[in-house]
């Protein structure tokens, strides 16, 4: 075997290591070996506060059974997502597929020319794994199919919201349905010539998509047709209920925002506007920042603060057992720990 000499032994600046959220390592650029690096014991009131990360980059605790919120937005808000025909077959297909894959179920989904909210049903707690394969397959897709190379999601975290009731789910459904409608870019939902699974929903249809042939191969492993239905899951109550009721508060709040446009003046952008957008712009407005980035969602100020506490106690005990099986101890990590137990193989508490 031909000896490998070890890569030069220098000084990194700090500015050159990466910090690894939630947790106690960190790494430096690759083939790089480093001195002076003195290893910090990270404690469960220091995660998330002393290495300057965000309370949205805890550990999630991944547990079955759960609705949840997905939202994550384009790069530099550009408009990668602006509707034609490609861009919501690509949409639709790698959903479905990942979907399917991952044995999530999806209530609703609105595809916006720069960002998408959906809103799932967890059943098996797999949904990182839904989402981190929706989210690579449709930006290869769509990066192909723009002719680009960079980064096509947004560099921030993708934003998972639990929804811990059926209030929270009913809200988030509204509005996800009339996000096209809340933003002034048409006057009622159907007018969206984006992806918008609210007709489906409504009237129990399948979505279909065709595999997009500018990226996936034609004699790939992938399908060559997909359909998914959305569905409402019964732990929510009587389907048919919930589907009146969410009839019900679309329109009323398409007339609400109808009269405020009236009274304002404000006209919305049209149809045709939108599908004449570049792919290359993004929206004029401000861009907020550092705003608050919710993980739970519900209307109950004690459900939220009870969450919330439920959150915190996952990562109390979640941090004091990654610290003693690091230090080879035999420890059980708390029942959603999700990373550890896929790809390292920990013992997890039976909920």
């Amino acid at each position: 075997m031909r000896d490998i000499a070890a890569p030069p032994l220098v000084d990194v600046p700090t500015s050159a290591w990466r910090v690894r959220e939630s947790s106690d390592i960190r790494t430096c650029p690759a083939g790089i070996r480093t001195r002076g690096f003195q290893h910090r014991k990270i404690t469960s009131p220091e995660v998330g506060r002393v290495l300057g990360s965000s309370e949205g980059m805890l550990p999630r605790q991944v547990l079955p059974g759960q609705f949840y919120m997905i939202t994550r937005r384009c790069s530099q808000r550009q408009f990668l997502l602006r509707p034609d025909r490609e861009t919501n077959n690509a949409f639709t297909y790698c959903l479905i597929e990942a979907a399917l894959r991952c044995h999530v179920e999806v209530l609703l989904t609105c595809a916006m020319s720069n960002h998408h909210h959906t809103v799932i049903y967890d059943r098996w707690g797999r949904y990182p794994e839904f989402v981190e394969h929706f989210h690579k397959m449709f930006a290869r897709s769509q990066n192909a199919l723009r002719g680009r190379w960079e980064n096509f999601w947004s560099s921030e975290q993708v934003c998972v919201v639990k929804l811990v009731d059926r209030d929270a789910v009913m809200d988030k459904l509204v509005y996800t349905a009339t996000n096209p409608v809340q933003d002034h870019l048409v006057d009622r939902v159907h007018h969206w010539p984006g992806v918008h699974g609210l007709a489906e929903l409504l009237a129990g249809r399948c979505l279909h998509a065709s595999r997009p042939l500018h990226f996936f191969r034609p004699d790939g492993p992938m399908p060559e047709v997909v359909e998914m239905r959305l569905t409402i899951p019964p732990e929510l109550g009587p389907e048919a209920e919930l589907l009146a009721e969410l009839r019900d508060r679309v329109r009323a709040l398409e007339l609400e925002l109808e009269a405020e446009r009236r009274r304002s003046g404000h006209r919305v952008m049209g149809r045709r506007a939108v599908l004449a957008q570049s792919w290359r712009e993004h929206p004029t407005s401000r861009e907020p920042r550092r705003n608050l980035r919710p993980r739970v969602a519900t209307r109950s100020k004690w459900a939220r603060i009870e969450a919330l506490l439920r959150n915190r106690a996952f990562v109390d005990d979640y941090v004091r057992a990654r610290a003693q099986w690091r230090e080879g101890a035999p420890v059980a990590f708390p029942p959603g720990t999700y990373w550890l137990q896929r790809f390292a193989y920990v013992s997890v508490a039976d909920t």
